[in-house]
């Protein structure tokens, strides 16, 4: 009878662990937590953009970023992304009332990462529903999945460098999109009139290549670097 006990505890006892594991919502805190790390920062970027029916050249920019949502992008020319492309942060990603589901545990460049919904609360967002893939080991997110009510669905895949850094920060990013020819969503811009051959369908698929370089963290940045030029 004893054992049987013991197994019933231990039952419960592992129920008990694997639901808290779990917790979508301790999920995103510990992202959130390793995120918030960060203070500021500024690093280089380099942008290469992979879209049909356009042809855009190579970008080199500079992002500026103070917690909680300051951001300003000094580009040379510009950029065929949406801005939450170029400084992407989980404190953007859940700034709105949501709702988070876990779903499931999946792999993702061989690190085991933690499948959770995000689903945004009330009308005043364009995102209909956002998966992210959070390592569980590294709390970061290691892949993104948006749908949005009027520019499509856009996924972003981040690359770390852990082993040099403790904060929580892409040395690389992959953001794929589907780009509408005749109405450019709000935030994208670009050489159009730089052509590729045009696959005749109203929309194509784009990718844009950032890599990030010489990050500067936690050093200090003033306010007035995100005032912007009259």
């Amino acid at each position: 009878m004893k054992k049987i006990y013991l197994i019933i505890a231990l039952l419960l006892l592992t129920a008990l662990t694997t639901r808290a594991q779990n917790d979508p919502e301790k999920l995103l805190t510990q992202v959130k937590d390793a995120f918030n790390q960060v203070k500021d920062y500024e690093v280089d970027v380099n942008i290469i953009i992979d879209v049909e029916f356009l042809k855009v050249p190579e970008t080199n920019a500079k992002i500026y970023f103070k917690q909680p949502d300051k951001v300003k992008v000094d580009a040379e020319g510009f950029a065929l992304m949406p801005r939450e492309g170029l400084n992407f942060s989980p404190n953007s990603l859940l700034k709105e009332k949501y709702t988070a589901l876990y779903e499931k545990d999946e792999k993702v460049d061989g690190f085991n990462c933690a499948v959770v919904k995000i689903i945004p609360l009330g009308s005043g967002t364009s995102v209909i529903l956002s998966t992210v893939w959070i390592d569980r080991k590294n709390s970061v997110i290691r892949k993104v999945e948006t749908t949005t009510k009027t520019n499509g669905t856009f996924n972003i895949d981040l690359k770390y460098d852990l082993g040099k850094t403790k904060y929580p920060l892409p040395v690389s990013i992959v953001f794929a999109f589907e780009v509408n020819k005749l109405n450019l969503p709000k935030g994208f811009s670009g050489d159009a009139s730089k052509k590729k051959k045009d696959n005749g369908k109203d929309t194509a698929p784009g990718k844009v290549y950032v890599k990030y370089s010489n990050y500067k963290i936690n050093k200090g940045i003033s306010d007035k670097v995100f005032e912007e030029k009259k």
